[in-house]
């Protein structure tokens, strides 16, 4: 009986995350795509090519205008609402599923405040969990919750990021001149020659990338317990700190698989679309290509923008999520 008093009204509030998780979306998009073109161009092509991320930033604003910064920007504007509410949303629902069936032993009759016989939600503090309960999981807790949400969302994002990829990488300004005129025109013709399959192409890659996200939420919980208890600043001044700091953290343990994935996402598909000969059969080729060509430092082809990207663009996404959580009742 207890269990289900606790537990009543935390499912109650499960929505907020998917709620809140569309604002996180596309807040994050607004900041950062144009850093995600650049990072993608200089992840895919040779070093022949761009000298570095300034040079991808001038060729692009002077052959494709601004815009080219945003080119494949509409998949992920609406995809990446989507999939922040779905990766934001379970992971409120992980949280909370973690906390009360396998870290509940953490929470004691002194830090577990209920009022009606029932769990206080948890909404002040700088992480807006769906419960008391959820606010008390361990650091690593949060990092175990963090690859279950990764892995959920994973089954969206890859076809989502399959698409803004080969986008992103159609170097003509005219449009006649591209393979691809926009984003259904893509999913068109991928589909038409490949099927299903052809549009889940990378989805083992954005698997054991979004695997990563331990560190990404582990690190968050880390950065905003001390923020809390060493500072005296607002919850959001934390949740705009601590998340620009843990996307860091989350980025530098990621970045090689990300390389891996974007080479397997934007290798030719050959068959009826005729953009050439498939390369990699599977991940280990494309990680092997990536060290043929460029050595250790393949790996981190292109991670100067990303990293510069990471904290503005995580930072206010983190600062929406957190802001609309407090407010949905």
């Amino acid at each position: 009986m207890a269990a289900d008093q606790k537990q009543t009204p935390a499912r109650s509030r499960d929505y907020k995350g998917f709620v809140a998780g569309v604002f996180s979306g596309v807040t994050k998009l607004t900041v950062g795509h144009p850093f995600d073109t650049i990072k993608v161009r200089l992840q895919t092509t040779d070093a022949t090519r761009f000298s570095g991320p300034l040079q991808c930033v001038l060729q692009t604003v002077r052959n494709e205008g601004v815009r080219g910064l945003y080119k494949g920007a509409t998949p992920p504007l609406v995809g990446w609402m989507f999939m922040d509410s779905v990766m934001l949303g379970s992971l409120t629902v992980y949280r909370r599923l973690l906390a009360e069936h396998v870290f509940y032993d953490r929470l004691t009759p002194h830090n577990a405040p209920t009022t009606g016989g029932k769990i206080k939600p948890e909404t002040e503090g700088p992480i807006a969990a769906t419960s008391h309960a959820a606010a008390h999981l361990p650091s690593y807790g949060h990092g175990i919750a963090g690859i279950m949400a990764g892995c959920t969302v994973s089954f969206i994002a890859a076809p989502v990021e399959h698409v803004k990829a080969r986008l992103q990488i159609q170097y003509s300004a005219r449009k006649s001149e591209r393979l691809y005129s926009g984003p259904l025109d893509c999913v068109h013709k991928i589909y038409k020659s490949h099927g299903i399959p052809g549009i889940y192409r990378g989805l083992p890659a954005t698997l054991l990338f979004r695997s990563f996200f331990f560190f990404w939420w582990g690190s968050y919980d880390i950065f905003s317990r001390i923020l809390r208890d060493k500072t005296n600043l607002s919850a959001p001044v934390i949740n705009f700190w601590a998340g620009g700091l843990s996307a860091q953290v989350f980025w530098i343990t990621s970045y090689p698989s990300d390389v891996v994935k974007q080479r397997i996402m934007t290798d030719p598909l050959g068959g009826k679309i005729n953009d050439g000969t498939p390369r990699f059969k599977n991940w280990w080729q494309a990680a092997r290509a990536v060290y043929a060509e460029g050595g250790a430092k393949g790996y981190w082809r292109g991670f100067l923008p990303c990293f510069l990207r990471a904290f503005p663009a995580n930072a206010m996404a983190l600062v929406a999520f957190e802001g609309v959580m407090r407010v949905l009742p």
